[in-house]
């Protein structure tokens, strides 16, 4: 067991930090003996756990491996089933009962005199000891210690140490001299007590023998400290004489510190004046340029900014400690911030009439371009007043206040001159849309107020008529001038008529090309303008986070002012100073656009899918060069307009389906609001071909087909007189259908599907219900025959029912001879013509299909003959070949 619990140490507790303090060898009690081994263990950290761990052995080979483990704190009770006999049964109540039975009763009790003392010292006592003798757990008590367990067992506990591998390893070789080591432990024992006796004797003797060695090792240690004593003296000599050196060597070091002392500090005020004359000096050219440099020449501009960035440099250069303090330092600080002063006054009202000058001149020139659709370049403007770019950054690093009056006093010139530009240049644009007419003349003026706008807007997609009289009259949308109407494709409805006309078709083409054009011409000024002001007023060029302009000085007065503690709104970086710039100076562009857009939806309310398809591309193409551009911002904000009204189209040609209304006269045929969205169709697979918003199209798709599905479907059910509902679906459904394949629209091949569906499935209902009519006596006395069979007659006793014999059988043959059914079948075809509209030339596909629904009918009579009437010779009058005759004769002869 010895070896047993010093294997199971080894292996499976020594790896975990724990100790093995007992084993017992069991098994379960009542089950076939599978043995394995309760140990009980405490970890060798602290705090200490206890636990009760079941290990077993594998079945290859010798080793164990751990299965299971309990706490000690959750043992309840120990049982240990008699204590008065010897039996090795014994219970531990865990969470549940375990029974087990040990290989021996020594064993099963000193297992549980271990528990007993582990409970007593860490669980104070906490489990119960049920069937225990008192004797046993008296005897795991240590003699002479009455208070507590913590005595020799916990020494015990506390004082072992764990072998060591070299320990171990020295033990193991012992063992393995010694043949009886294991088998007799006892005498193992008393083998390794003589050899240390034996040792300990060898050693006392060593000790004896080394005593002369000793007495030699102190004699020559004497020598060796009178020797030590000689070599004390003579460095004490050679002491003296170098404290003698040490004092002459620290004189000559004294006078040399301070020859070095002097020679520093005159090198140092070489230095500074030096300094001062370098960086604190300004040229008599610069002063002449900054007093009185012409501004207005190129040459004196590149003087200028040269004087003005070395007075900055002057003025900046790093003073050292005690400099300010110097008079002459003092009368140049005066100097440079009169010389700032001065040509900062200078430079910003040469500045404010360059701005004023130019907004002249620039205006002289609207004249040329009031009757062309461009907008007045102004490069040149730019040009000039880009010389003064480096001028501008001094001014916005020196004089803040005068930056920020020059910045407010540009942006009042030039908004009011692109106002005046960007209003002729969209009057022009109106002119060109609507043409010198009266009716021009009134589109020209839309009020420029979104409110306005929104309201026309609203009025003109709120107007609509109803449908009345024939089915080929149509609700338009008309603008009326005074004198002249002209009426306008606005709907679905519409276009059935209108987009057929060249004058449509050449009016779209016109205002999608000035449209455009409108676009192209603003996207370039707003670019290049915003390039300005970055470049100009060296806005970017810096950090977000540097000092931000006062937003009030931006507003037009031009006039700098001082703080004087009120607080200034900062802007957060450069790039929203120049957006707020680009939006105070194009304020009107977005009104402009609007009311452009607005007359557009208001002469036809198609042009929403070219101005959709237009806006998008130029929002993708300035989002792409920069997102955060006042152009992206302004085109998006418009855009949102564009799909605003294209959305109210959809809804206006949707709601205007719904309002149509057939006249009962004639017969319905193909709907005008399906012709109308193969129109739209057509057009908007045109117009969005290859287009950024393909979605918008692909929703506005889906809006549409399914009013067109449920619009047909509601016609159909109110048209029953001179259109049967199957024929309205059909013909409508196979328009649709055809359309939907023509025009290969991803989106909506479900709806095609759908449609080919609906198609197939009236064709088939409107041919079942017609062919029911010429034949019908026959088809009433074969259902007859049917419902008694379905009833559980024989099909061969048929013949025996009174009102189903043979003589009743040839009576109603009789009545449809060959040329009776073709007759009916003439009559049916006649029919059928009137039904069918020529548009969508359905009437000899329908023809086909009845004579394939006809030959199967007769198929099935002739059935139902051979099988209730066998024997009978009953036959037809005509046969299946004489039906092909007939369908082909009529077909041919009309």
């Amino acid at each position: 067991m010895t070896a047993i619990k010093h294997a199971l140490q080894r292996d499976i507790f020594t790896p975990n930090d724990e100790r093995l303090l007992s084993i017992v060898n069991v098994c379960k009690a009542g089950k076939k003996k599978k043995n394995c081994f309760l140990c009980a263990t405490v970890t060798t950290e602290r705090p200490v756990q206890v636990k009760v761990v079941k290990v077993k052995k594998s079945d290859k080979g010798d080793s164990y491996k751990r299965q299971t483990a309990w706490e000690l704190r959750d043992l309840a009770v120990v049982d240990a089933k008699d204590a008065n006999k010897e039996n090795p049964e014994f219970d531990l109540h865990f969470e549940k009962v375990y029974k087990w039975v040990a290989s021996s009763t020594a064993e099963k009790n000193s297992f549980i005199s271990y528990i007993w003392k582990l409970n007593q010292r860490y669980l104070r006592k906490k489990i119960d000891f049920v069937n225990v003798s008192s004797q046993l757990l008296e005897e795991s008590v240590p003699s002479g210690e009455n208070q507590s367990v913590a005595g020799g067992d916990e020494d015990t506990l506390d004082d072992y140490q764990e072998l060591s591998a070299r320990e171990e390893q020295d033990i193991e070789i012992m063992m393995e001299g010694c043949e009886y080591a294991i088998s007799n432990a006892e005498g193992f024992a008393e083998k390794l007590s003589r050899e240390l006796q034996v040792l300990d004797g060898a050693n006392i003797q060593s000790i004896m023998a080394s005593e002369k060695q000793v007495n030699i090792l102190m004699q020559l240690l004497d020598e060796a400290l009178n020797e030590v004593d000689t070599i004390e003296g003579k460095l004490s000599s050679y002491e003296e004489m170098l404290q003698s050196v040490k004092e002459q060597m620290d004189q000559i070091s004294q006078s040399n510190h301070l020859i070095q002392l002097s020679n520093t500090n005159n090198v140092r005020l070489l230095e500074e004046i030096e300094f001062l004359v370098n960086y604190m000096d300004l040229s008599k050219g610069h002063i002449k340029a900054l007093q009185e440099g012409d501004l207005s020449t190129s040459k004196g501009i590149e003087a200028c900014t040269n004087a003005a960035e070395a007075l900055l440099q002057c003025m900046n250069v790093a003073l050292r400690p005690g400099h300010d303090k110097l008079q002459a330092v003092k009368q140049q600080q005066h100097l440079f911030t009169d010389l700032r002063e001065q040509f900062a006054r200078r430079l910003t009202n040469h500045l404010n009439n360059v701005f004023v000058h130019q907004g002249h001149d620039q205006s002289s020139t609207l004249a040329q371009h009031s009757a062309e659709l461009t907008l007045p370049k102004h490069n040149p403007l730019h040009r000039d007043l880009l010389r003064y770019a480096r001028l501008m950054d001094w001014l916005k690093s020196t004089q803040r206040e005068k930056y920020e009056g020059l910045t407010g006093n540009y942006v009042d010139y030039i908004a009011r001159l692109y106002e005046r530009e960007i209003k002729d240049f969209f009057e022009v644009a109106k002119i060109k849309m609507t043409g010198t007419t009266k009716e021009g003349k009134k589109f020209a003026t839309l009020p420029r107020k979104e409110s306005a706008v929104k309201q026309e807007t609203e009025s003109l997609h709120g107007s609509s008529g109803k449908l009345t009289g024939s089915t080929s009259s149509l609700n338009k949308l008309t603008v009326q001038g005074s004198g002249n109407r002209r009426s306008q494709s606005s709907s679905l409805l519409d276009m059935g008529n209108m987009s057929a006309s060249d004058l449509d078709v050449a009016d779209r083409t016109k205002f999608d090309k000035i449209f455009e054009q409108v676009l192209s011409e603003l996207e370039p000024l707003c670019l290049a303008e915003q390039d300005f002001i970055s470049k100009f007023f060296k806005l970017q060029q810096h950090p977000a986070g540097a000092a931000g302009a006062d937003a009030d000085d931006l507003d037009g007065t031009g006039h700098s002012r001082h703080h004087s503690g009120a607080e200034r709104p900062s802007i957060s970086s450069e790039k929203d100073m120049v957006r707020l710039m680009m939006n105070k100076i194009f304020h009107c562009i977005e009104i402009e656009l609007n009311n452009l857009i607005a007359l557009g939806d208001k002469i036809d309310s198609f042009n929403s899918l070219y101005m959709l398809v237009k806006m998008s591309h130029h929002v993708w193409t300035a989002e792409n060069v920069d997102p955060a551009s006042y152009l992206s911002t302004t085109l998006g904000n418009v855009l949102v307009t564009v799909k605003r009204n294209f959305d109210k189209c959809i809804s206006n040609q949707i709601r205007q389906m719904e309002e149509v209304k057939i006249s009962k006269k004639n017969k319905v045929g193909i709907l005008p609001f399906v012709t109308g969205f193969e129109e739209f169709a057509e057009l908007a697979e045109t117009i969005f071909r290859a287009a950024e918003r393909r979605g918008d199209l692909d929703k506005a798709y889906v809006k549409l087909i399914r009013a067109v599905f449920m619009n047909v479907e509601k016609v159909a059910s109110e048209s029953q007189k001179k259109t049967p509902r199957d024929v309205v679906m059909m013909e409508n459904f196979h328009h649709i259908f055809s359309t939907l394949s023509r025009l290969k629209i991803s989106c909506l091949e479900t709806e095609r599907k759908e449609a080919k569906y609906k198609y197939t499935d009236h064709l088939q209902s409107y041919v079942i219900v017609s062919l029911g009519q010429p034949l019908e006596k026959l088809n009433q006395f074969f259902e007859g025959i049917e419902f008694r069979v379905s009833q559980g007659v024989r099909e061969e006793e048929v013949s025996y029912q009174l009102a189903f014999n043979k003589q009743e059988l040839r009576k109603v043959i009789k009545e449809y001879p060959g040329k009776e059914v073709k007759k009916g079948l003439d009559n049916l075809y006649k029919k059928v013509d009137k039904h069918l509209c020529e548009e969508e030339s359905l009437l000899q596909v329908v023809w086909h299909s009845m004579q394939d629904e006809f030959i199967r009918q007769y198929k099935h009579f002739v059935g139902l003959i051979a099988r209730c009437y066998p024997g009978s010779g009953i036959t037809m009058d005509f046969t299946i070949q004489d039906i092909l005759e007939y369908f082909s004769s009529i077909a041919q002869s009309h």
